[in-house]
């Protein structure tokens, strides 16, 4: 059963049981689901050339992988989910603030 989506911005999607990075697979494009329950922490931290905003897919760094995402040369903040592994998915949502705010309630988080 699907559950109806707490955000939705045609490439992340975040719904009541965990986070779908949708175009996450290099070459198929095929998307990576993550369960609440796996992730270990969340943080946010600001992006730039260097660090991930010229990359449209893959890694701009080794512990990070990053979905395709085509307008992220306009964004300027990076989310990355800590699941306990070297390799580190990252994303560039368009509202990153609600995202980690919702990722973290569900991680049972307080702000911060």
């Amino acid at each position: 059963m699907v559950s109806a989506a707490l955000y939705d911005d045609g490439r992340v999607m975040l719904d009541a049981e965990g986070v779908t990075l949708r175009r996450y697979y290099f070459p198929a494009g095929t998307p990576k689901r993550i369960a609440y329950r796996d992730i270990k922490d969340v943080r946010v931290q600001p992006m730039g050339w260097l660090t991930g905003k010229g990359r449209g897919w893959g890694t701009a760094h080794p512990r990070y992988w990053l979905p395709l995402d085509v307008t992220r040369p306009g964004k300027d903040t990076l989310v990355v989910l800590e699941l306990g592994r070297t390799v580190r998915p990252a994303f560039t949502p368009d509202e990153p603030e609600r995202v980690v705010g919702i990722i973290r309630e569900r991680l049972g988080q307080a702000d911060g």
